[in-house]
């Protein structure tokens, strides 16, 4: 029904600007970085999930599942495509249910709902759905993490619920990875099981036995994969963060094994919760998750595996997201502070659950529209370089703010998300003078003009499920493009104004960061 909108009501404008504007001094800590991101930080996931998975009393994931959903929409290819590449990892709960029907595996059973892991049997994925999905991820040109199951060959131990005993066996794996070399198809990395860690969800692994296990998949790569080029990364647990337990298993597979740390956060809770938007909007539980992403710091500095941490799945609230929530507006507030904080702490990579499917795809299950959430993820992506800045302010926890070195041009580029309902924040940077600390920073009054990026609600209600980018619509064109997300030009003599209840990125040219050069 908002297809018929141009341009955004402007009474919105006119409600915007009766808001309280507060002023605030933002300043830029540009001489050296603070971390540093993938250059493919943004990343979706595709999961394994029938129709038949249902929550809350609903059924959210409809024909969304890697082995129902239809490859063929010109909407979701275009999609994808915008992202040049994007980062997908393929995996989730089921993943250590799924069989891939090759070599001495004949058989290829369907996910059907019965007692089980997750409670569905064992599910298969077959060499001619892989090869279907292979020319699309060719297609569309998908940087690929692949999730293989780690529970193949063990059983569940009759004395504690829920811990798988028992080595991995690999043969199944060592067919599926002979074929798909075989098919020349690129796999960047592969993600050993999902969510064993710790207490696990569904499943466990004792951290020790995941530690061996993961050197045996790490020999078989090396054995498969014989140019180190073009050699998949090994990547582990893909659960949730324990210290005690990523330490052991870290210990015992030892260094040089495991290539990248990953992680899961659902920090909003379960997706039926009543509270969800005020936690969306509290900062102080916002917050709270920065002890998680240290935890994980702190174990990748005492490790190093190569590339760091990733969060390789993150939808904010479980069990396919909340309803009302997560395709809205307002989910953005939560999902793109996070990647904010997340790059902070030097993770590397941050995989959203899912692109499609549940409550909390970037695209809707059915028409294949992109919910707000995907333009917020796409600007990152095109505008939010590597390199991570610190920025200080005047302590307003309502207003949250990242830098980073611009992607592939000069300047910084910086995201303001102003959570609350009723300020608007009048905005001016100063750039902080290295080795100097305790004097008074330089103001910056940049020459060329700001290039700016606000998105807002439609129609001011942050539970709207269409994003405003410059008060113009975010929809498909009617070739099912992604539609034209083009800067406003800003005179650099002006404060930046970041409305209530609104998120901007700001790009500037010539703010001289050393960092950056």
């Amino acid at each position: 029904m908002y297809f018929k909108f141009t341009f955004c009501p402007i009474i919105l404008l006119l409600w915007a600007s009766l808001s309280f504007a507060q002023n605030v001094n933002v300043v830029i800590h540009g001489a050296a970085s603070i971390a540093k991101t993938d250059d493919n930080f943004v990343c979706v996931t595709l999961d394994w999930w029938p129709a038949e998975k249902c929550d809350y009393n609903q059924c959210p994931w409809g024909k969304a599942g890697i082995l129902n959903l239809d490859l063929r929409y010109g909407a979701l290819i275009n999609a994808i495509k915008a992202f040049n590449p994007l980062r997908i990892k393929v995996g989730g709960s089921l993943q250590d249910n799924v069989v891939y029907k090759v070599g001495e595996v004949s058989s290829c059973p369907n996910f059907m709902k019965r007692d089980g892991l997750f409670g569905f049997s064992q599910g298969c994925l077959s060499m001619e759905r892989w090869d279907q999905l292979n020319r699309f991820f060719n297609h569309t040109g998908v940087k690929l993490t692949f999730g293989l199951n780690a529970l193949f060959g063990r059983n569940e131990s009759q004395t504690e619920k829920g811990l798988w005993i028992g080595d991995w066996q690999p043969q199944n794996t060592r067919d599926f990875m002979q074929y798909t070399i075989s098919k020349g198809y690129k796999v960047d990395s592969y993600e050993f099981g999902n969510q064993l860690s710790g207490s696990g969800m569904g499943a466990k692994v004792d951290a020790k036995q995941y530690g061996k296990d993961v050197i045996v998949l790490k020999n078989l790569v090396k054995e498969l994969y014989a140019h180190p080029e073009t050699q998949p990364k090994v990547l582990g647990p893909g659960g949730f963060y324990e210290e005690k337990w990523f330490n052991t298993f870290l210990e015992v597979s030892g260094q040089g094994i495991v290539d990248g740390l990953t992680h899961h956060i659902y920090n909003l809770g379960p997706g039926d919760d009543p509270n969800m938007m005020n936690k969306i909007l509290d900062p102080s539980y916002l917050n709270q998750v920065s002890q998680t992403y240290k935890g994980v710091s702190d174990v990748v500095n005492k490790f190093r595996p190569q590339l760091g941490a990733w969060v390789s799945e993150s939808g904010g609230a479980l069990n396919g997201g909340s309803k009302d929530v997560s395709r809205t507006f307002a989910d953005g507030f939560w999902y793109l502070d996070q990647m904010g904080m997340a790059s902070t702490y030097d993770q590397k990579v941050f995989c959203r659950q899912a692109l499609i499917g549940g409550n909390y795809g970037l695209l809707n299950a059915t028409t294949f529209v992109p919910n707000p959430d995907y333009y917020g993820a796409l600007l990152w992506h095109r505008l939010m370089g590597s390199t991570v800045l610190a920025v200080t302010k005047e302590s307003d926890p309502d207003l949250r703010v990242y830098a980073h070195c611009a992607k592939k041009k000069p300047g910084v580029s910086l995201i303001f998300i102003n959570l609350s309902k009723d300020r608007s924040f009048n905005i001016t940077l100063s750039n902080a003078k290295p080795g100097d600390a305790g004097k008074p920073n330089y103001e910056f009054v940049g020459k060329q003009n700001r290039e700016e990026y606000h998105l807002r609600a439609l129609t001011g209600d942050i539970k709207d499920d269409i994003v405003c980018l410059n008060d113009v619509p975010m929809v498909q064109t009617d070739s099912e493009d992604i539609p034209a997300m083009d800067p406003k030009l800003v005179d650099a003599s002006t404060p930046i104004s970041i409305a209530a209840q609104s998120i901007a990125y700001v790009t500037i040219r010539d703010f001289e960061a050393p960092a950056c050069v």
